[in-house]
């Protein structure tokens, strides 16, 4: 049996501290506590890579692991939070890969695969796309900060080559400005 494979979610971030129109009158969110007739602002924080140790399960290898992605907006509508792969939706480790899960909807990784969800589940996820994909729609304003926890996880073959593997992810936070 191969040795412990070490998975890490490089992440990356576009954050748009762009600044967008108010919503027209009688839209949005009443008594909200943004500043009048200011510019809606958004920015994106995350709490750091995301290591993944995989243990023997069975004749495989599976594990998971997670981080924060923080989004902060006065935009009273709210925003999107999306996600994608660059440079490939494999993990790499020099020749050997490991795909991203071909799957659309949360379900059980195929053996030889990687995927995400936000649910905090440990044996459902989707597969990370190499176009950006809504992770997130959140309704409000978020002055203090709106959390959302993504959970990576994958499940390998015996035969998979050990090592660190890697891939990277980039989040955009869009406000939903009308």
């Amino acid at each position: 049996m191969k040795a412990c494979i070490i998975l890490g979610i490089v992440i990356g971030l576009i954050s748009f501290p762009s600044y967008v129109s108010a919503s027209p009158f009688g839209q949005g969110v009443f008594g909200a506590d943004v500043p009048f007739g200011s510019a809606t602002s958004i920015s994106i924080n995350l709490s750091g890579d995301v290591p993944i140790a995989l243990t023997p399960s069975g004749g495989n290898f599976s594990g998971s692991g997670s981080h924060v992605v923080t989004v902060t907006s006065t935009d009273v509508v709210g925003y999107y939070l999306y996600a994608h792969t660059t440079n490939g939706t494999s993990m790499t480790n020099g020749a050997a890969s490991i795909p991203a899960s071909s799957n659309t909807s949360a379900g059980s990784l195929a053996v030889g695969s990687w995927g995400y969800n936000t649910t905090g589940s440990t044996t459902n996820f989707l597969g990370m796309p190499s176009t950006s994909v809504v992770v997130k729609d959140a309704t409000g304003p978020y002055k203090n900060g709106d959390p959302t926890t993504v959970t990576y996880g994958a499940l390998t073959g015996a035969t998979q080559e050990s090592g660190t593997y890697n891939v990277a992810v980039t989040y955009t936070a869009v406000a939903k400005n009308q």
